[in-house]
């Protein structure tokens, strides 16, 4: 048996001086060299424990020798076999908790970089899609209409999975462009546009109808669809409703949810201002509540917008950030501000309704609360200031309520999600199916692919009376 290599091959990246600065890809990708350097360090073990930890089951093994051996079109069919939006997963999917954390590697060492080279082939594909055929060949068309509400990941995955097994597919997204948070909600420099439009291209290739500016609640409902022809809906709508700290002087100008600041950033495409004309409040000190993905994206986002300090304000400790290590480790590269066990009370005024600054109380943590973490407490007598003059709340979203109010029928919880049956999507709708953040509340975009292909599954099972 070869020696193991428990040493993985790093990705190139922007310095942090320069990153900080624009908007560019920070990770830069391997190279066709460091790609098979590191391809090479899969053992391909037997028991193949990655598979099992990718919610969307890539045959990570198979596509990886394919990589290996210099088979480039074999490793894109392999890999898009199952995941339709490989070069999204690549690079926002947390492989470090999934399938890169089962493997066997991992056991003595550094997990195969799973992700990098993911990447790493759909970048290749990208790059070579003039000299390859179709890597999927959709079945025979079965006959049978499908509407999937929302392009977002688990709208996408269901779309492509559906789509690849004969049925037809269009899919209804309420914005001007396909991708839902992929395109609103993650910044240019972590995931660029032109990726996500190239995969929802994709998608559209295998012959997905995409009808843009469709708000199905308004421009017809659920039910309207179900009477007009379509055979089966699936719900893919996210979470796009933030979540509120309420408390004092929230409502003072220069504070943001966090998607209303990404919205306007990625989106309208407020970071090529004065090119595109969009409104946003830059701030000198800015300050982002919350410790997750948004929290970070948003930070970052402040400070390549001319921010001089930019605060993280968390109320626990760093131990228990929910965001990935590598964008907190980005973010104190750039010179993010961290603001640990601190909690804001109330927000201060100038006297002219705009924020001027964040009253705060410093925080000790007791015992794990149901999430698993250590429950943050309040320091009696700590309060303290923290001049800002913008604001950015990170704390999560909810679904937006407008599609289970125009759905008779459909159970939803007390947080305002669907109800779905986690491993097949049905809703107790009949012919509906859900998947994805509208089900679970802001989770990750994998675990939404995930739904999708469950979904899409189901659907199908459905759709051919099995």
């Amino acid at each position: 048996m070869p020696k193991l290599n428990l040493n993985r091959v790093e990705m190139p990246r922007q310095e942090p001086k320069a990153r900080a600065k624009n908007y560019k890809e920070v990770a830069l990708g391997y190279s066709a060299e460091q790609a098979k350097e590191e391809a090479e360090r899969c053992i391909q073990c037997s028991k193949r424990p990655c598979v099992g930890g990718c919610p969307v089951g890539v045959d990570i093994p198979d596509f990886i020798l394919a990589l290996r051996e210099g088979n480039m079109p074999e490793a894109v069919k392999i890999l898009k076999g199952k995941n339709a939006l490989p070069g999204i997963c690549g690079r926002v999917c947390p492989q470090e908790t999934q399938c890169e954390s089962v493997c066997t590697l991992a056991k003595k060492g550094a997990p195969l970089a799973i992700g990098r080279l993911e990447r790493y082939v759909a970048d290749w594909e990208r790059s070579n899609k003039k000299s390859m055929s179709s890597p999927v060949n959709p079945a025979p068309p079965t006959g049978k209409k499908t509407a999937v509400v929302g392009s977002g990941p688990a709208g996408l995955t269901a779309a492509a999975d559906l789509a690849k097994l004969g049925h037809s597919v269009t899919i209804f997204e309420a914005l001007h462009v396909a991708g839902g948070v992929l395109m609103y909600g993650i910044p240019e420099f972590r995931l660029p546009k032109a990726i996500v439009q190239a995969e929802v291209d994709y998608v559209a290739s295998l012959g997905v109808k995409i009808e843009l500016d469709s708000v199905v609640g308004k421009l017809l409902t659920v039910d309207e669809l179900l009477a007009n022809g379509y055979d089966a809906v699936f719900l893919g709508t996210g979470a796009g409703l933030p979540i509120f700290l309420n408390i004092p002087g929230e409502n003072l100008n220069g504070i943001y949810s966090a998607n209303e600041f990404l919205t306007r950033i990625n989106l309208m495409k407020a970071y090529l201002f004065p090119e595109y004309d969009t409104p946003v409040k830059v701030g000198r000190k800015v300050a982002v509540i919350g410790g997750g993905n948004v929290a970070m994206d948003s930070a970052r986002c402040a400070l390549r917008l001319g921010a001089e300090k930019v605060y993280i304000v968390y109320r626990r400790s760093e131990a228990e950030l929910p965001a990935r290590h590598e964008e907190v480790e980005n973010a104190k590269e750039e010179g993010i501000i961290f603001k640990l066990l601190t909690n804001p009370k109330r927000f201060l005024g100038d006297g002219k309704n705009n924020v001027a600054g964040m009253e705060c109380y410093e925080m000790d943590l007791g015992e794990p609360d149901e999430s698993g973490r250590r429950r943050p407490i309040i320091k009696e007598d700590s309060e303290f200031t923290i001049d800002v003059d913008v604001a950015i709340v990170a704390l999560g979203t909810t679904p937006n309520p407008l599609i289970a109010s125009t759905t008779l029928g459909l159970e939803t919880s007390k947080q305002g999600t669907v109800v779905a049956d986690g491993a097949t999507g049905k809703t107790v709708k009949n012919k509906v199916w859900a998947g994805g953040d509208i089900v679970t509340g802001s989770a990750t975009v994998i675990s939404a692919m995930g739904a999708g292909k469950r979904a899409a599954a189901d659907m199908d099972k459905y759709l051919k009376g099995i």
